[in-house]
């Protein structure tokens, strides 16, 4: 990409909003929205102090950037993940404070669209011309391809920095981490994508659909030095049993009955030994918080039982974090407006209290790689 970086902060202003705006909405979460401004920039002008964070980007000492992808259109079973970025940072503010680092903002979502490739010429006009003002403009106008497009900019410009990306359904996970894997292939490093999720995400296609919630795995694999660089954890709905899903397409997976029977520990050790073995240099991590016990995480699109603990969690995290450079992550699906909870708990306020633990850990692992 041989954009200059006056080009790509253009890019940025445009295509972006500032933090917690991702959601195009009136009145819902209003104080919401109100309250995250005031604790990141303290004053009504939030667009131009917004607009001089991306200045001060190039020189920033932080290796972490927050990117929110306020969309879940490409989920389908239980809506409301696109409310993950502005809750999840505010809880991160309150509750993790020493996690905050510099934040890119939102990507602008139209919130009935999923990936450019979908849409005809005349949609992708009018589109450009409610987004840009520019029925003609360069610019992409559906969420995936958004965030590809701007992924592949940053990681041109700062090959130091890592996207720490919220969301948002899990659809989003594909344009990150294939952005994220194109540019460690041109720079010649070795990675692996660590994926916590109930559920393979293995899907070739959903009804027709290639790039969604449960298919995004499958299209980054050849973006990766190896099939078996994607180490699945926590997964326990299936359809079909693990040897299905590794003989198919040669990944590794952990279920969750293994971590419980053998030990978050020793299921780390294994893990670290294959990725020493295959000259893995760095990681991803994709964390779907259903990957988590529905005891801790309800308030998702799919929530599940049986799942892992925060701790067995952690636990894996940071022993794979004293082996090898966590340097991008994100964290996905979840939905604070809903309630799954059949106790009568707080889902909300739990599943968003782990939620930024592991946030937390996971940015200050970029941060400090």
């Amino acid at each position: 990409m041989n954009t200059s970086w006056a080009e790509y902060r253009e890019k940025l202003a445009s295509c972006l909003c500032p933090p917690g705006d991702g959601v195009f909405t009136v009145n819902t979460a209003k104080e919401r929205k109100l309250a995250l401004r005031q604790q990141l920039f303290g004053t009504d002008d939030v667009q131009t102090l917004w607009l001089e964070s991306l200045d001060a980007l190039p020189q920033a000492s932080q290796h972490a950037v927050i990117l929110g992808i306020s969309s879940d259109c490409g989920g389908g079973i239980l809506r409301g993940a696109n409310w993950g970025p502005l809750f999840l940072r505010s809880t991160l503010l309150e509750q993790q404070p020493a996690a905050r680092t510099l934040d890119l903002g939102d990507v602008r979502v139209i919130p009935h669209l999923l990936h450019d490739k979908y849409l005809n010429p005349e949609t992708i006009s009018n589109c450009q011309k409610a987004l840009y003002q520019d029925a003609n403009s360069d610019y992409h106008v559906s969420p995936l391809s958004i965030t590809e497009d701007i992924c592949d900019g940053f990681y041109a410009h700062f090959e130091d920095k890592g996207i720490f990306g919220i969301g948002g359904d899990h659809s989003i996970s594909y344009p990150l981490t294939k952005s994220y894997l194109k540019a460690k292939r041109a720079r010649g490093i070795k990675t692996a994508i660590i994926h916590f999720d109930a559920h393979t995400d293995l899907l070739v296609e959903r009804l027709g659909i290639d790039l969604c919630f449960g298919s995004w795995c499958t299209h980054i694999l050849e973006f990766l030095p190896a099939p078996r660089n994607l180490v699945q954890f926590g997964i326990r709905s299936s359809g079909k049993p693990k040897q299905h899903w590794e003989s198919t397409f040669g990944i590794k997976q952990h279920w969750a009955h293994e971590i419980r029977e053998k030990g978050a520990e020793a299921i780390a050790t294994e893990v670290i030994a294959q990725l020493k073995a295959d000259g893995v240099e760095e990681l991803y991590v994709s964390f779907d918080i259903d990957a988590l016990d529905a005891a801790f995480a309800s308030a998702t699109g799919t929530p599940e039982e049986n799942g892992m603990t925060p701790q067995e969690a952690l636990t894996i995290l940071s022993m794979l974090k004293a082996e090898f450079a966590i340097t991008a992550a994100d964290m996905m699906e979840i939905a604070p407006f809903t309630d799954s909870s059949l106790e009568g708990k707080s889902s909300s306020e739990t599943t968003l209290k782990v939620g930024a633990e592991i946030s937390a850990f996971l940015i200050n692992a970029i941060n400090h790689k």
